[in-house]
């Protein structure tokens, strides 16, 4: 009842403002994927705890849009509220978009918190209701004003990094951004709102958002000049010393309006409309000539370099060995002492935290007991959780923010008897994952060039997993980055960025079945260079992550020769390279956890 009340107290708000509609995405002012408690105003009124999902109020009904990977837990959480779900690219489902075209009346009003809206979203839904003669309402933040006890936005002191550990100084990445802004988008100013961009630029870090090492902030650049906009609460020394000595001027985050209602106008702008809010968007809109491209920073940020990636590989052999730790303590004491999904993960957060240099987690430890593995992004608390017992499997989504890179990792561990048909999904989950691996191909591929390396195996079954196989991973930044991602699926007005050498991403089919079980195998993996001859530059990929494969839901049966030797040779390398780090008896049952299988069907 308490969401009902929640809609009820917010209808007679949006009835007093004349709004008719009223719209709240899961963001903050940057459009981050993971937001701070404070911009949690979707949860607050929808009762839904996932990452991705947008609320529409109206005067009678509300619906709620998600995708894939949350139908399972938003049918269960919306239960009760009165809040209709909407599949997200399920057959007859319409988009929000479409939603409002259908049902909004000539001369209706559609409010939403302009500060947490996208302008490409909302020039697109303009453009869509045009028609309708539509008026928008953006100036409020209605909903989220009567949220009450409402969590303050946060601001921690920021820290910056050491060059050695960025591999390039802030000097040398403006010079690069300049370049790029000049000479390829011809612009001579940039304003730049996404805040692992912001991090990356001026190799800063903060603790503004859970797992995400970021600070509220707002970067303007021109040829001559870097502003950065931070929270006078981030305002360390160690912050002001560092930009005094790589020539940034620090600017109060909240003036972040006036200044861009008042500075001179540098020429053209640019800005990414799918980052920046609508609100900031109207400001410069009226006073720059805008030219709209994904932020330059963004691309830049992706290719790691040679002194990023020598500590990420130094670090994910450590976050290996650890989750390789937690796979024999499982397997040693379960149905022995009492274990559920909350004390599991806790387990395993506290051998991350040994590793020197250890930060935080790259998000909440995902651990799943059978029917609760369905759910892509479920999360056990201390009061919430299914006891492990030795039977059936248990899922384990988890990572590190590390002083040396940003983990991120899954396994599915068999905890006792499971049936032919959980052993066929696990064994084409694996041979998915590896022959994606393995995969040999020539730059300018995508990743929807090679998913179906991945997918295939499920295809072949009639068997799919409603999310991409493969997303960029920051470096001690969010554990989802972009452009480089691996999907099948065709979206209209998306970018497909070209794999680079030093893109780094994941690697993570999968099989999810309701109120069954759910299987994902992810290895995190770098695009290198490979032969370059007459045909072109080959490319493929080095596995960054190396923890066994549990072999006692593998069907030998079901895999080809060239599939079996991908595993043994996957398994050997895991022995070499975490092994050092075990016990003589976490080694001894490493040995038989990787031993070789054998060659023919």
């Amino acid at each position: 009842m308490e969401i009902k009340d929640r809609l009820k107290r917010l209808r007679k708000e949006l009835e007093k403002e004349h709004i008719d509609y009223y719209l709240i995405p899961t963001s903050d002012f940057h459009n981050s994927e993971y937001v701070s408690d404070h911009f949690k105003v979707r949860e607050y009124f929808s009762g839904f705890t996932g990452s991705n999902g947008t609320l529409l109020v109206d005067k009678t009904n509300a619906g709620l849009w998600t995708d894939g990977r949350y139908f399972v837990q938003a049918a269960m959480e919306l239960e009760g509220s009165g809040i209709e779900l909407f599949r997200m690219q399920e057959k007859g489902v319409p988009t929000i978009k479409e939603y409002l075209k259908q049902n909004m009346k000539d001369g209706e009003t559609l409010g939403f918190d302009g500060r947490v809206v996208t302008a490409s979203y909302v020039l697109d839904l303009k453009s869509a209701l045009k028609d309708k003669n539509i008026s928008f309402r953006y100036d409020k933040d209605i909903a989220g004003n009567l949220w009450e006890d409402r969590p303050d936005i946060p601001a921690s002191p920021i820290s910056a990094l050491p060059e050695d550990i960025c591999g390039r100084s802030v000097e040398a990445k403006l010079a690069d951004l300049r370049e790029k802004l000049s000479q390829d988008m011809r612009v001579e100013s940039h304003l730049l709102t996404k805040l692992d961009d912001l991090m990356w630029l001026f190799n800063i870090r903060g603790k503004d958002i859970e797992c995400n090492p970021v600070a509220f902030s707002y970067g303007y650049i021109t040829m001559t000049d870097a502003y950065l906009f931070v929270r006078k609460q981030a305002l360390s020394d160690e912050l002001v010393r560092h930009a005094k000595e790589n020539g940034i001027i620090l600017k109060d985050y909240d003036e972040t309006e006036d200044f861009l209602s008042n500075t001179e106008v540098q020429g053209s702008l640019l800005l990414d409309k799918k980052s920046v809010n609508f609100r900031l968007y109207e400001i410069v809109n009226e006073r720059f000539k805008i030219t709209d491209v994904p932020n330059p920073s963004e691309k830049l940020k992706a290719v790691k370099n040679t002194a990023e990636l020598k500590h990420m590989r130094d670090i994910y052999v450590k976050d290996s060995a650890a989750l390789t730790k937690f796979i024999y303590w499982l397997k040693k004491n379960i149905g022995k002492i009492p274990i559920n999904e909350y004390t599991a993960a806790i387990r395993l957060d506290g051998l991350r935290k040994e590793i020197e240099g250890f930060l935080d987690l790259s998000f909440p430890t995902i651990a799943a007991y059978k029917e609760n593995a369905a759910m892509m992004h479920y999360e056990a608390t201390e009061t919430s959780n299914k006891e492990l017992r030795p039977e059936g499997l248990f899922l384990v989504d988890s990572g590190g923010q590390y002083m040396g890179g940003t983990t991120d990792v899954t396994r599915t561990i068999v905890l006792g008897e499971v049936d032919e048909t959980v052993k066929k999904h696990f064994t084409a989950v694996a041979i998915g994952m590896l022959r994606l691996s393995d995969a040999n191909f020539l730059y300018g591929c995508t990743g929807r060039n090679l998913d179906i390396l991945a997918r295939g195996p499920l295809w072949d079954m009639d068997i799919d997993y409603k999310c991409g196989t493969g997303h960029g991973i920051g470096y001690i930044l969010n554990v989802h980055e972009g452009p480089q991602n691996i999907r099948w699926r065709y979206a209209k007005n998306t970018d497909e960025a070209v794999i680079e050498p030093g893109m780094v991403m994941s690697n993570e089919p999968g099989v999810y079945k309701e109120g069954s079980h759910g299987i994902r195998t992810e290895n995190v993996m770098v695009a290198v260079n490979g032969e370059k001859n007459d045909d072109g530059q080959f490319m493929h990929f080095e596995t960054l992550t190396y923890v066994p494969i549990d072999l006692e839901a593998i069907d030998v049966s079901l895999m080809q020769p060239a599939d079996i030797e991908r595993l043994n040779a996957y398994h050997r390398k895991v022995y070499d390279k975490i092994s050092p780090y075990l016990t003589d008896e976490e080694r001894e049952w490493l040995k038989e956890a990787v031993r070789e299988l054998p060659a023919g069907k």
